[in-house]
């Protein structure tokens, strides 16, 4: 519902981009979502206004080939003391040039050689990896010092962490019939905060999967007819709690036992429509 006169902001979100019409489209769609919203046009711009507004911030930057988000993110953090997240999205191509230069020495995309000159392989990951470690790909100390509002020397890096994920494709019914859960656990990891070690599926000795697997920030129940010692053994700091099951019925009762500030996402359900666009559940099957 869009937010009233009275009405309490959701959060403060920071929209950047060079392109004022994009800018305009997306603050006009989050303020009718109950968001208070704040505008900038670049880079440094976006960062005057952080310190300003200090936004509720997830930055994402989904063309994030060069790194430079992330890297502004974290000395934004050390001068403010934030603890602020971003989440960098790129692909791994090359440019035309390389391209045509490696398909004439005989490389396809795909080939170890094609994609160590990707533009995550070659610049973001290295990029990102040097800033927050201060240490060059070769394990050397940067050289030089940042400047400008803080001054510090390169090579003390950043108190910050940092994971590399890639992007799968995966099959919907393969999700849904809980057959992908390894492939999709980092999302949920992110979806839940971020925060914290990512919860993978555990097994017995004898092979079989453990029932539950708990965390500090989230929790996953794989077993829907355990969830009485699940939510028993929750600690108070779990925010995001995963129920795998296909009935609603379970899935509601075990949401009902839940802490009232904890949040009940039901798998795979719940998140298998984050992704549909213009489809619908029929009888079991996303169509």
């Amino acid at each position: 519902m869009p937010a009233g006169p009275e009405s309490v902001p959701e959060a403060r979100i920071l929209v950047v981009d060079d392109e004022a019409n994009i800018v305009e489209l997306l603050s006009v769609s989050l303020k009718f979502q109950g968001f208070e919203v704040h505008t900038a046009s670049n880079g440094a711009g976006a960062l005057d206004k952080a310190r300003e507004v200090r936004p509720d911030a997830v930055i994402l930057d989904f063309f994030s080939g060069s790194g430079t988000t992330a890297h502004a993110v974290a000395r934004l953090n050390k001068q403010d003391g934030g603890r602020r997240q971003s989440i960098s999205v790129t692909n791994n191509e090359v440019s035309p040039t390389e391209a045509k230069a490696l398909t004439e020495a005989g490389f396809r995309d795909g080939d170890p050689g094609w994609e160590a000159l990707g533009i995550f392989e070659h610049i973001t990951r290295p990029r990102i990896t040097a800033a927050i470690t201060g240490q060059t790909p070769d394990g050397e100390p940067i050289k030089g010092d940042y400047k400008f509002t803080d001054e510090f020397p390169m090579a003390d890096g950043f108190e910050e962490n940092v994971e590399f994920f890639e992007l799968t494709y995966e099959d919907v019914q393969h999700v849904d019939a809980d057959r992908a859960f390894e492939a999709i656990a980092p999302l949920l990891w992110l979806r839940a905060g971020g925060q914290g070690p990512i919860l993978y599926e555990t097994r017995d000795p004898a092979g079989r999967r453990l029932p539950y697997a708990i965390g500090e920030r989230y929790a996953v129940l794989f077993n829907a007819d355990r969830w009485r010692t699940f939510v028993a053994k929750l600690p108070d700091t779990v925010a995001v709690v995963f129920v795998v099951s296909d009935s609603s019925s379970t899935f509601t009762t075990v949401s009902k036992e839940l802490p009232p500030e904890v949040e009940a996402v039901r798998l795979y359900r719940n998140y298998l429509s984050t992704f549909e666009i213009g489809r619908t559940w029929v009888d079991g099957t996303l169509r």
